[in-house]
């Protein structure tokens, strides 16, 4: 193996080795160059130089070095062309529960497959000695790449840190990689001992936002957390999903924790192909719109049996239903419905997504994605009109909205999902480009200045006039704004 690395990283490398120590590449650059993916990190450990003094020394004759992390055996490296952090090895020790309790001690002569076991993975447990160009790889992390195997370095150190489960989940779902079966097992015994409810969020979110926005089947990543009793603990709108029935007229591909898994992977598709002019925070907004869209299901679900009763699922799923109920599921189901899942989802959206951060901005930019996903289709059934689009836009970005329905409409087994043409979609984005409100509502022609223009006296009565006039706007009844002041004068002035 050969890593390519830039020529300053080589130059630095040899200032190192001139000192009397030795530069090795750790962590994600050598898994992702393994993987053939493009390098844009570098981690180096230094061996062979006493002091973190003496290697910021060196470092100093090639950049400004930032001493944040120094005493943990840190150094940031700031050049022209990019930042590095460079370490000494490194022991550290749980003292105390979070994320912030480890005591580090810097030990320069550590071997490099010592300071390794405090990896997470074996496949960031390798290194590359610069100088020799030679792969160092005590825990045999290239052969477990070789196999598509996730398998942690050491069962002591892994607990450690219970972030290191999420970290798990996500490297399985990015890299197409099966858990070993000794880490599976470890992962469900720290989950049931309750390891994860000492993580602060934000640092869950950040593995959650790999999750989502790096892996080409998230799916993989959430059905290792369901595996794992994770999403039973902790998600437990999410775990509401399992087993929840649908219809197979329209669903046939099983209950809706299947369908969303569907889902997800569909719109992880979709921004693939559409999504390159997309910035990271909307994308995870429609992948995480997408993973919420269903979540009023668990609580509107009904069974309708051929006998013409109607049994609601909640009432099976809380077990209050009573014996005798319970045997009239013998009679054969006539459908399945949800009526209003839609508006029934919006707060237990945003109780699990405040589980996962505080951003209310966020939060909020997701809930009418999810409270209007039908729209699209409905709109499209029903051969909505100018209007009714335009009122719309006023609520939720049309745009958004048709991606989220899209991932919606593919993430099922049906004839129609198979083809991967979802003509409501594209009916109604192409109707709310011709009305040019495809990203953003109409902007209302009449202000408040242009009533008092008019002669009329600022009052409570001008929201009532200006939403009439906003309405009849985007109704088409006004042409132009002129029409509007015309209407205003002929009913509002005496």
């Amino acid at each position: 193996m050969r890593l390519t690395l830039p020529d300053e990283l080589v130059a630095i490398s040899k200032a190192i080795t001139k000192a009397g120590g030795s530069a090795v590449v750790v962590g994600g650059a050598v898994r992702d160059a393994l993987l053939q993916i493009e390098v844009k990190d570098y981690d180096i450990e230094v061996y062979g130089i006493e002091t973190i003094e003496r290697l910021e020394a060196i470092l100093a004759t090639f950049g400004r070095v930032n001493l944040v992390g120094k005493s943990f055996g840190i150094l940031k490296l700031h050049t022209d062309e990019r930042e590095y952090d460079f370490a000494l090895p490194r022991k550290e020790k749980k003292v105390a529960a979070g994320h912030r309790g480890f005591a580090v001690e810097v030990e320069s002569g550590l071997t490099f497959k010592e300071a390794a076991r405090r990896r997470d993975f074996t496949i960031n447990a390798m290194g590359y000695e610069i100088e020799r160009g030679i792969l160092l790889d005590p825990y045999e992390g290239k052969s477990d790449l070789e196999q598509k195997r996730l398998r942690h370095v050491d069962a002591k150190t892994f607990v450690e840190d219970p972030l290191r489960l999420y970290r798990g989940v996500q490297f399985a779902a990015r890299f197409q990689l099966h858990v070993d079966s000794s880490t599976a097992a470890l992962c469900q015994s720290m989950v049931a001992q309750g390891m994860l409810e000492e993580l602060p969020k934000e640092r869950v979110f950040e593995e959650w936002k790999k999750l989502l926005l790096k892996a080409p089947n998230p799916s993989v990543g959430f059905e290792l957390m369901r595996e794992w009793g994770v999403i039973a603990r902790h998600f437990l709108e999410l775990h509401a999903l399992i087993g929840t029935p649908q219809d197979p007229t329209w669903h046939p591909e099983g209950d809706v924790w299947v369908h969303t898994l569907m889902s997800i992977d569909a719109m992880a598709s979709i921004l693939r192909v559409q999504g390159s002019g997309l910035r990271g925070k909307k994308k995870l907004k429609l992948l995480f719109a997408v993973l919420c869209h269903d979540l009023g299901k668990p609580i509107t679900t009904t069974i309708e049996l051929e006998n013409g009763e109607i049994i609601k699922w909640k009432d099976f799923q809380n077990k209050s239903i009573s014996k005798e109920m319970h045997t009239k599921t013998i009679h054969p189901i006539k459908r399945i419905r949800a009526i209003g899942h839609e508006q029934a989802g919006i707060e237990p959206t945003q109780n699990f997504i405040y589980r996962l951060t505080n951003e209310h901005d966020f939060i909020e930019g997701i809930v009418p994605l999810v409270e209007h996903h039908l729209k699209p289709s409905l709109f499209y059934a029903q051969g909505a009109k100018a209007g009714a689009i335009r009122r719309l836009a006023t609520k939720v970005n049309i745009e958004e909205l048709v991606m989220v329905a899209k991932a919606d409409f593919l993430g099922r087994t049906t004839p129609e999902a198979q083809r991967g043409v979802y003509e409501a979609g594209e009916w109604l984005l192409a109707k709310a480009k011709a009305l040019d409100v495809a990203k953003e509502p109409m902007k209302p022609w009449v202000q408040g200045r242009d009533l008092i223009a008019l002669g009329l006296q600022p009052s409570p009565a001008f929201k009532t006039i200006l939403d009439t006039l906003y309405e009849g706007q985007m109704e088409g009844k006004f042409r132009s704004k002129e029409e509007a002041l015309a209407y205003c004068q002929s009913h509002y002035l005496l």
